[in-house]
């Protein structure tokens, strides 16, 4: 029997019209490029009636990611925002999970927090994610293996009293680490315990407001469990 030839999986953000039919007709272009949809997940609907889309695809190895974006662009209406490998599926029913097992931890802070950036970048399509306590002078909780290591330095974190984008531009205190490849990042407190999420997303995209909001969301639950 012939084998099916090994494939690629990337995560391709795009902004597509919010129409009946539009991500279908999406798929069918992806198709003829040999392409196949894993999963889809709708992060932002804007006011002039497009959405942003976050979408796995795999792709053969043998194919160039060109071949997504032209296919794509292809399309009335469609603009691909970004594109980059991503492995496995975007996981949002495994938020769920993970705050079950918070709640089920939440007297072992560090095991909590180790549940918490253990699901939370496939749940947001980040690539890493940590979280320091900032109560004295800041150390780190948990990080999952792609965060940048701890190099033992203690920055001077602003008070964070709700989830934002963090600026590298003009916030001197994120270490160099974390911007490394042009990383996109954002914060979040969790709850009033002290402790805040910062997450990553090595070449972009930015995070959304939508995003942002739900990082926030989450951060409020998180912190309301471990206070129980």
């Amino acid at each position: 029997p012939l084998r099916k030839a090994p494939a690629m999986s990337y995560l391709i953000r795009v902004l597509l019209p919010d129409a009946p039919g539009s991500l279908g007709q999406l798929a069918d272009a992806f198709g003829m490029v040999d392409a196949n949809i894993q999963s889809v997940d709708v992060v932002q609907v804007f006011p002039d009636g497009t959405a942003m889309d976050d979408i796995v695809v795999s792709l053969p190895k043998t194919a160039l990611p060109d071949t997504l974006i032209t296919a794509a662009q292809a399309l009335d209406g469609v603009e691909v925002d970004s594109i980059r490998p991503f492995s496995g599926t975007i996981d949002r029913r495994g938020q769920i999970r993970m705050l079950a097992s918070i709640a089920e931890h939440k007297n072992n802070t560090t095991r909590a927090m180790e549940e918490l950036v253990d699901v939370l970048p496939r749940s947001i399509t980040s690539g890493w994610c940590l979280v320091l306590d900032t109560t004295g002078p800041s150390r780190r909780i948990a990080a999952n293996p792609a965060a940048p290591e701890d190099d033992a330095t203690t920055p001077s974190v602003p008070p964070v009293t709700s989830a934002r984008v963090l600026d590298v531009e003009h916030e001197d205190w994120i270490p160099s680490s974390w911007s490394l490849l042009d990383s996109a990042l954002a914060v979040a407190p969790i709850g009033d315990t002290g402790m805040i999420l910062i997450v990553g997303r090595p070449g972009g995209p930015d995070f959304l407001a939508s995003e942002v909001e739900h990082l926030g969301n989450m951060g409020i639950i998180i912190g309301s469990i471990l206070k129980v």
